[in-house]
């Protein structure tokens, strides 16, 4: 038995932050392309996202 399961879990797949930004990058653009990009771009694209819409963040 694995001493700590949560790493194996995080190395499974792709992170949270990876899977937001390529959720929001595909309802934006409708683009594999675009989706893979902000994919490898992870969290700073889903703070991006949310700082700059309206509502967001910034309020």
């Amino acid at each position: 038995m694995s001493a700590a399961p949560h790493r194996d879990a995080a190395k499974a797949g792709i992170g949270l932050g990876s899977a937001m930004a390529v959720a929001i990058s595909w309802s934006l653009h409708k683009s594999i392309v675009w989706a893979l990009v902000h994919g490898v771009f992870g969290w700073f694209y889903v703070i991006y996202y949310a700082l700059t819409r309206p509502g967001g963040l910034s309020g």
